[in-house]
Formats: structure tokens, sequence, C-alpha cells
């Protein structure tokens, strides 16, 4: 769905979307699952600098792989949004100076209006954890073999290595070739 400048110059644009799994590409790590659902409304908050306001509520499932075994998560993700977005020429008058806190948590769109595809995938994005995990408890793959611990103990031991000396025995060593 496209949101035009044109359509909120003249009303408030309301949106009730569902978007069919797979319609959405994400990073290539997560997967709609289910169908993306959301509802809500787009305003043009200031006639003379194109600032649109977009405000709603999003649903989703999406399915990844757990970071820590590997093995499939499902997700829900329910998430309330409230994003405004300016003009990309406004960004770029600015030039170089320096960036207020608001404008970071600011948007921005060219042409003459926002594809609501792309602010929903960033939401969701954005709602998504920052470790993808099955659950608290999961025990990840065995660093020697190879085996998902969740399912069965490998019982090998990972030998305890401690780096911060390395460089300085390596050193050691080249100075003893020396003598």
């Amino acid at each position: 769905m496209f949101i035009t400048l044109q359509e909120l110059q003249q009303h408030p644009v309301r949106f009730k979307v569902d978007i069919p799994a797979g319609d959405i590409e994400f990073d290539g790590k997560v997967r709609q699952s289910t169908v993306l659902h959301a509802e809500g409304s787009a305003e043009l908050l200031n006639h003379s600098l194109g600032e649109i306001r977009l405000l709603g509520n999003l649903q989703v499932t999406v399915e990844a792989a757990c970071d820590r075994c590997l093995e499939p998560v499902s997700l829900p993700i329910r998430s309330p949004f409230d994003l405004v977005y300016m003009p990309a020429s406004v960004a770029a008058e600015g030039g170089e100076d320096e960036i207020d806190q608001a404008a970071v948590e600011v948007g921005y769109y060219e042409g003459s209006g926002l594809q609501l595809n792309d602010v929903l995938r960033e939401v969701v994005l954005l709602a998504l954890p920052m470790q993808l995990v099955c659950g608290e408890t999961c025990k990840g793959i065995c660093p020697v073999c190879g085996q998902n611990r969740n399912q069965r103990e490998c019982g090998c031991q990972a030998a305890a290595v401690n780096d911060r000396w390395t460089k300085l025995k390596e050193l050691r060593a080249e100075i003893g070739q020396r003598n």
C-alpha cells in the first residue's frame, strides 16, 4: 500500500492491511510465517514540511533459527507504532550540522509518499529481541562436536584457553630463538 502526500493533504488516511506471508522480505534470517495484520492511520503533521505521522498496531508471527542451537523458533509479535517521517530533501538541506536528539527518532522518505510495507518491515525488525532463542534454558550447540545439547549431552570437554597471554608467549618464543 502506498500512502501519497496528495491524499494526506486532503484528509488523514486510515489503513487496515493483511499482508500474506512471504510478501515482505526481511533480513534473510527472519521469515514471516503468518499474515501480517496492521491497522492505523497516517496524517500530515505540518503542511509546509511534509511530515507524516503513522500511528497504529501490527501483529505477525515470524520464524528464525535459534541463536544458540539453530532449531526453528516461532516468535509472535504484537507491536504498537508511532512514527514520524520527513522528506529526505529536508535531511539533505541540513548538511553536516549537529543532529539533535529529536531528529534521531525521525525516519525519512523520498518521492511523493510512503510505502507502508517498508514501514511495517522496519517495525517488525525493531520489535525483534537482540537474541532469538528457543527458550531461556537452551543449552546451545557443543563447540567441540556440534551436538545440540538440548537433545543429548555429548560429554565433550572444551579446553579452557586464556588468550590474554598468547601474544606475550609468542614474543617470548621469538626472543628465545634469536639468542
